[in-house]
């Protein structure tokens, strides 16, 4: 399979461990990565997805299994996810790794390797995360190199009992910080990684490698959290001086200089997008556009998407993926409609998640190895077929893509606020896609860029409906494309 990726890739998140588990008591045996069904490969090929994201594949912390059964708070996350919960369901969180080593309960190393090979030939790529800020409390780091990690004293074991722990006795019952990020309280089931250190950004190049080897793309947990700004910020003193350079330009070169189209993906928050691409990143979370498709006015909306195409070209958006609510609960079930067809049909890359595509409501908390059955929602689902069989078309990915402006189609008339339009062209191939986001009605006419429009008629075929319009091309020119939406309603008109 060719390792380039292209522009706008579609990328599925599964929660390996409650995936394998499904399919294990769907076929009344084990299931691990090693022998999931062809079926089931098949399946997933067919919707079109670029690559799949395997989130939790490495091996889950004893030690911070123990912390996640025992948290108080977690319990009734996990009866609301679960409610014939057991101890036994927890699992521990993938992002406290004991070791990057595929988990043995999943099949290992080797399994996942025989996995990806038969994912490439269904035309799948294969995304492992990695995590920059911590560690578990139990990683062989802790005894090897310590160096590696903040420190704390005896003193503040006492004082902030909840914010550092002993080592093991290999590292001489040195004190060592949990992990944390600066707005949050701490992860207790995680040692505070130090971004600054030499040794420690010698270690992660070296585990990058490792991970680069077994898949082709990364998504970096919290990937702001090692930038000089932040961490200075959350550890202050005890993590001296900010070095020269930024942690991303040192270490994502180094792995791209032995596996140059690895692709590196920043889940990165508060504003700090731009920052992490121009470190290196090639995507980066559009965390903005989630919310603000979820609570903010059409209008900012469309400002948000009046960035600079480059920016664009380089976000990963989402309505909903493993910290996130359902989108099913968080949109309702019209509105998440109209939010995918934008994500999906946008510059940048596009993130679905395990169960959206069947408007699954129920978010698992990552701890958990087992999920509630759902019913799928036939509706949901034939909409997410048609749309992803869309976005997987060249158009977006090779094409010009211009945001249009909307105007009244009559006085007094405001409701063309509400509708989000955009346009793609490549060679002969045209999209518009209009989107009425609101609860109501909405028309008005939208101006279309200059791209020889007049002079003919135009057929105009909504690839969601299959419902065909002829219009004009030079009232289209001049007054722009009338437009008459129901509530959240999706245009993808075809012009031909």
């Amino acid at each position: 399979m060719d390792t380039t990726w292209r522009n706008n890739p579609l990328i599925y998140e599964i929660n390996t461990w409650p995936w394998l588990h499904a399919l294990s008591r769907v076929y009344g045996r084990a299931i691990t990565l090693g022998s999931v069904p062809d079926a089931d490969l098949d399946a997933l090929a067919s919707w079109g997805f670029d690559a799949v994201w395997l989130m939790g594949v490495w091996e889950r912390s004893p030690a911070g299994r123990v912390i996640a059964q025992e948290h108080p708070d977690l319990q009734a996350e996990y009866r609301r996810a679960l409610p014939d919960f057991a101890p036994e369901d927890v699992v521990g969180s993938p992002y406290a790794i004991h070791r990057y080593e595929v988990d043995p309960h999943l099949g290992g190393r080797d399994e996942l390797a025989a996995l990806r090979q038969r994912l490439a030939a269904r035309g799948l790529r294969l995304v492992l995360d990695f995590v920059a800020n911590h560690v578990a409390v139990d990683h062989p780091w802790l005894e090897t190199h310590p160096e590696c990690f903040i420190h704390g004293t005896r003193e503040d074991i006492d004082s902030q009992p909840d914010h550092f722990f002993l080592g093991p006795a290999a590292s001489h019952h040195q004190v060592f910080a949990n992990g944390r990020d600066p707005y949050f309280p701490v992860w207790t089931d995680t040692a505070q990684l130090d971004a600054f250190h030499p040794a420690m950004r010698a270690q992660v190049v070296k585990t990058l490698r490792d991970i680069a080897a077994q898949c082709d793309g990364i998504r970096c947990d919290m990937a702001m959290l090692v930038t000089n700004r932040v961490f200075a910020q959350t550890w202050g003193e005890r993590a001296g001086h900010p070095p020269a350079l930024e942690f991303w330009p040192v270490v994502i070169p180094a792995v791209k200089d032995h596996y140059p189209n690895t692709l590196f993906i920043a889940e990165v928050y508060w504003d700090m997008e731009w920052d992490l691409l121009q470190q290196g990143f090639d995507y980066a979370y559009d965390k903005r556009l989630c919310d603000r498709l979820k609570s903010e006015p059409v209008r900012a909306i469309v400002a948000h998407l009046g960035a600079d195409r480059d920016y664009q070209d380089q976000m990963l958006r989402f309505i909903e993926n493993h910290d996130e609510e359902r989108a099913a609960r968080a949109f309702g079930p019209e509105r998440q409609l109209a939010a995918a067809a934008l994500i999906a049909t946008l510059p940048g890359g596009t993130l679905l998640h395990e169960g959206q595509l069947q408007g699954a409501t129920i978010r698992l908390p990552v701890q958990l190895g087992r999920r509630a059955a759902e019913k799928s929602d036939p509706a949901v689902e034939a909409f997410y077929r048609t749309l992803l069989n869309e976005a997987a078309h060249p158009i977006y990915d090779h094409g010009a893509w211009t945001l249009c402006g909307t105007a009244p189609a009559w006085d007094l008339n405001a409701t063309h606020n509400n509708l989000i339009a955009y346009t793609w062209q490549y060679k002969h191939e045209r999209r518009l896609i209009a989107v009425n986001y609101a609860a109501a009605s909405s028309q008005g006419r939208i101006i279309l860029p200059e791209c020889g429009l007049a002079g003919r008629t135009w057929n105009l075929r909504d690839v969601m409906t299959s419902a065909h319009y002829e219009r004009e091309g030079d009232d289209m020119a001049e007054f722009g494309l009338y437009v008459d939406l129901q509530p959240w309603q999706v245009h993808i008109f075809e012009i031909s």
